[in-house]
C-alpha cells in the first residue's frame, strides 16, 4: 500500500507541473524584441545542455563500471546509479525548457502588476521543484519494484547528486567567462553598455545563470530527499 501511495505522489507531482507548464505558456510573451531575445535564450540554454550531457554521458558510463566492478551489488547500484543520472539530466532539462519559456512571459504580466510577474516566476521554480521530485520518486519507487533491494537509494541518489552537481559547477564557470567576455568586448572595445542583449555573450551568461539556478535548486530539492 505504502509503495502505491509513493507512486501516486510522483505521478501526482508530474501532472502539477505539467498543469503549470501549460498555464504559463498560455500567457502573453510580450514585444516581438521580447520575444527574440526569450528565443535566443531557449535556442542557446538546449545546446549548451546537449553539449554538457554528452560530456556528462561519458562521466556516468565511466563511474557505473567502477561501481559495477568494485562494489557489492556492484549491478544493481550501477544501473541505478544510470537511472539516477538520467532522471535527473531529464528534470534539469524540464526545468531549463519551461525557464527559458517563462522569462519574457513574467516581464511581460511585470508590465500589469509585480503580483501577476511574481506568481509566474514562482510558478516556472515550481514545474522544475515538482519535476525533481516527482522524477526522483517514480525512480526509486520503480527500481525498488525490480530490485527489491533498499539499497538501490544510495546509488540512484549518488548518479542524480553527480549529475546536479558536476552541471552547476560547469554551469557556473561558463557563466563566469561569458560574463567576463561580455565586459571585455561589449563595453571596452564595443561601447555596448552592461547586459546589453546586442552582445552574444549576455545571452550566454543568461543562458547559464539560469541553468545554474535550477541546479542548485535541484540539488536542495534532492538533499531534501
Amino acid at each position: 500500500m505504502m509503495m502505491e501511495y509513493i507512486i501516486g505522489i510522483g505521478i501526482l507531482s508530474l501532472a502539477v507541473a505539467l498543469s503549470l507548464s501549460l498555464y504559463i505558456l498560455k500567457k502573453p510573451a510580450g514585444t516581438a524584441k521580447m520575444q527574440e531575445i526569450s528565443e535566443a535564450i531557449h535556442k542557446g540554454a538546449l545546446t549548451f545542455l546537449r553539449k554538457e550531457y554528452e560530456v556528462m554521458a561519458i562521466f556516468i558510463a565511466a563511474a557505473a563500471l567502477i561501481i559495477y566492478i568494485f562494489l557489492e551489488n556492484g549491478a544493481k547500484l550501477a544501473v541505478s546509479f544510470i537511472i539516477g543520472g538520467f532522471a535527473s539530466a531529464l528534470a534539469g532539462n524540464i526545468g531549463m525548457r519551461i525557464a527559458t519559456k517563462a522569462n519574457a512571459r513574467t516581464t511581460e504580466a511585470t508590465k500589469k502588476h509585480i503580483g501577476e510577474g511574481l506568481k509566474l516566476a514562482f510558478y516556472s521554480g515550481a514545474v522544475t521543484g515538482l519535476s525533481v521530485v516527482g522524477i526522483g520518486l517514480l525512480g526509486v519507487s520503480f527500481l525498488y519494484l525490480i530490485f527489491n533491494d533498499p539499497n538501490i537509494i544510495y546509488g540512484f541518489g549518488f548518479g542524480a547528486s553527480s549529475i546536479a552537481l558536476f552541471a552547476r559547477v560547469g554551469g557556473g564557470i561558463y557563466t563566469k567567462a561569458a560574463d567576463v567576455g561580455a565586459d571585455l568586448v561589449g563595453k571596452v572595445e564595443k561601447g555596448i553598455p552592461e547586459d546589453d542583449p546586442r552582445n552574444p555573450a549576455v545571452i550566454a551568461d543568461n543562458v547559464v545563470t539560469m541553468w545554474g539556478m535550477l541546479q542548485a535548486w535541484a540539488l536542495t530539492c534532492l538533499r531534501a530527499m
